[in-house]
């Protein structure tokens, strides 16, 4: 359940809304792991925990050094800090992982970007305007298929995105199920006639996935990237409740419009079938950078897959300039082009960036969900001084 327009700030349940910021800081910045060259990278951490995030988490990989940083703290009852191990909800992030699967698929000539929804998930996408014999694969994975994103359904928001998530946190949902809220509304607009982040593509690309593999979409993101890069933090929780430690808590007003007197809940446990393979999984800092670096660094996908993956469409009112295949393309003030992925889920905005030639990768979380500017920590590490 990710996905955003704005790097201000991360949506709850992963909406494409932009929410307000939160005014009052929730606990004084602690500053974690020093590292000579990423002092305004600290900086612009400490400036999210002042506007109301819990804590920072961070992780950078250069080719020559690791750094490690941290603001706030992990648990608002204790005053833990954060640490820059922590493990946390990736959110949209996943749609990367899924992504990559796909793309091997492709590579390995099981199925083609240009093959239909329809002939890979007969009659799941239908009715009320949609059809899938209109919707290629590659259109899923690019966010042009048109299709209405699922998490904007207003019962689903209302369980998802207010008090009532409460009652319904640990809901389990099928992925059929999930489609099917998609398909009780009409189309955006026709295939490939736009752009517009959906969930829902994501959805249908990891039954895609399941349909072409006879393997869980977990299963094949687990034995495809997870186990030859060695991702010891990362996992797809499936329907498990938990964060494994180490971890913080996650925090959210549970609001679409949260006012700084608003109440924060501790929503660490969660059942993240909802998000599925739009935003359910799990990992740390250090696995994500060395996720994208091995990602842009053609270490996951031959150089043919790799050019389709970073064949961008335009995105206009975003700070990503571009959507490729799972992957949003950033250039930043300073002129400097990084790929990655944001992704929110309820308590967790997270981020993850490398340079095009994966050599340079930052990955970082806030604890929250009403609060931040991630765009500033993204640039402060990339654009510095």
């Amino acid at each position: 359940m990710a996905g955003e327009v704005r790097r201000t700030r991360g949506g709850v349940a992963g909406l494409v809304a932009v929410l307000a910021l939160a005014g009052a800081s929730v606990a004084s910045p602690a500053a974690a792991g020093g590292g000579a060259g990423h002092g305004g990278t600290q900086k612009a951490m400490d400036a999210a925990v002042r506007a109301g995030v819990p804590g920072v988490a961070a992780q950078v990989k250069d080719a020559s050094s690791l750094w490690f940083g941290g603001s706030g703290v992990g648990n608002t009852k204790t005053g833990q800090p954060r640490s820059a191990v922590d493990r946390y909800r990736i959110g949209s992030m996943t749609k990367t992982f899924v992504a990559t699967v796909l793309l091997q698929l492709e590579a390995e000539k099981k199925l083609s970007l240009d093959d239909t929804v329809e002939k890979w998930l007969p009659g799941v996408v239908s009715g009320n305007g949609n059809d899938g014999s209109r919707i290629t694969v590659g259109q899923l994975l690019n966010h042009t298929s048109g299709l209405f994103n699922y998490v904007t359904d207003p019962e689903f928001l209302e369980h998802g995105f207010s008090t009532e998530f409460l009652v319904h946190r640990y809901d389990t949902y099928t992925l059929g199920q999930l489609a099917g809220i998609a398909m009780k509304h009409q189309p955006l607009f026709a295939p490939g006639a736009g752009w517009s982040y959906s969930n829902t593509n994501y959805i249908l690309a990891g039954m895609i996935i399941e349909k072409v593999t006879g393997r869980t979409y977990a299963q094949e993101i687990d034995r495809r990237v997870i186990k030859p890069l060695g991702l010891y933090a990362t996992s797809v929780p499936g329907t498990s409740t938990a964060v494994p430690q180490p971890s913080s808590r996650a925090y959210s007003k549970l609001s679409l419009t949260p006012q700084p007197s608003d109440p924060v809940h501790d929503i660490t446990e969660l059942n993240p079938s909802a998000a599925g393979p739009a935003g359910a999984m799990i990992s740390d800092s250090g696995d994500l950078n060395r996720f994208t670096s091995a990602l842009l660094g053609g270490k996951l996908l031959p150089a043919a897959q790799l050019k389709e993956m970073t064949t961008t469409v335009p995105v206009s009112g975003a700070p990503f300039t571009g959507y490729g295949l799972g992957l949003m393309k950033f250039e930043l003030s300073c002129g400097t082009t990084v790929w990655g992925h944001g992704g929110n889920i309820q308590g967790s905005t997270s981020d993850a960036v490398t340079t095009a030639d994966g050599k340079h990768s930052l990955a970082f979380n806030f604890n929250g969900d009403w609060a931040g500017d991630v765009q500033s920590v993204v640039e402060a590490e990339y654009c510095p001084g």
